[in-house]
């Protein structure tokens, strides 16, 4: 079944996300769709996420979709201008590509090139409006299409610390949908309960919710983001339970999938993220009974 189809029918779906290369060593990522080929409904490639030069989502999300994965990629407007834009989408179309994110884009504070210039000719509302244009027929001057493509929008939802972020998001993301985002990601979702009324409030968008779920990969990543990240609600017996944990790589993989089978009955899906670890997607895949 397709992503589009299980999310109309209301089905949960599961996606996970993969990178490409920063290169052109192609191996891993070959590697890793032959891994989940089967077992997930979509993945999801980022773009150039935190301003890292790697090979473009375009090519990763063609690659995937060759190797028999539905592939959803990211679209930016940090780093290219309407044309750019215009043109990528149109590529997907043609290579198969039919899912897109909007996402929201990471400024350039940790890039491995930060002279680079930032574009934003576009902001993630008016590239949403752009691309329903390109499914309307016309580009963003008005000049008719030769075919026009089709896609699933989706968009993300930023970092949300507290009640009043929160209503930011959800404003900005209403203007999204009505721009034509079909679904929204969540932040990564570490502790289910205490989430749960900022996920009743997402819900409110009558859209369908995937909720991110983030592999931790050690105990100082837990503790970390514990304490740089407001809003990530990592709770203290979660970096009790990795620290007294004999493989706390294994631990990690432990609590990622019982996070998904919290979140089963509680939103429309899950999406993986794991940072380069995909080799641990099946394992996580297996706790959580997918």
């Amino acid at each position: 079944m397709s992503f589009q189809k299980r999310l109309a029918s209301n089905e949960f779906a599961v996606l996970a996300e993969i990178h490409t290369p920063k290169g052109i060593n192609i191996t891993k990522i070959v590697t890793d769709a032959k891994r989940l080929k089967g077992r997930i409904d979509a993945v999801v490639v980022p773009g150039m996420d935190n301003g890292i030069m790697r090979m473009s989502a375009l090519a990763g999300g063609a690659l995937l979709q060759q190797q028999g994965l539905e592939a959803i990629i990211h679209m930016y407007c940090r780093d290219s201008n309407r044309m750019a834009l215009q043109g990528d989408a149109l590529a997907a179309h043609v290579l198969g590509i039919q899912n897109i994110i909007v996402a929201d884009s990471a400024d350039m504070s940790e890039s491995d090139h930060n002279e680079a210039m930032t574009v934003n000719d576009l902001n993630e509302i008016e590239l949403i409006k752009a691309l329903v244009t390109l499914q309307n027929g016309k580009d963003l001057s008005g000049f008719d299409l030769d075919g026009s493509p089709d896609y699933l929008i989706g968009c993300s939802l930023p970092s949300i610390v507290d009640d009043q972020q929160l209503e930011a998001a959800l404003d900005t993301a209403r203007q999204k949908i009505q721009a034509g985002a079909r679904y929204v990601i969540t932040p990564p979702v570490f502790d289910v309960t205490s989430w749960e009324p900022t996920l009743k409030k997402i819900k409110s968008l009558d859209v369908p919710v995937i909720a991110s779920v983030f592999l931790i990969k050690s105990l100082a990543i837990a503790q970390y983001i514990a304490n740089s990240e407001p809003g990530a609600n990592i709770q203290p017996e979660m970096i009790s339970r990795i620290r007294k944990s004999s493989n706390r790589d294994q631990e990690g993989v432990a609590i990622a999938g019982e996070t998904i089978s919290a979140l089963k009955n509680s939103c429309q899906g899950v999406l993986i993220q794991t940072l380069g670890w995909e080799h641990k997607l099946p394992g996580i895949l297996d706790i959580a009974k997918l």
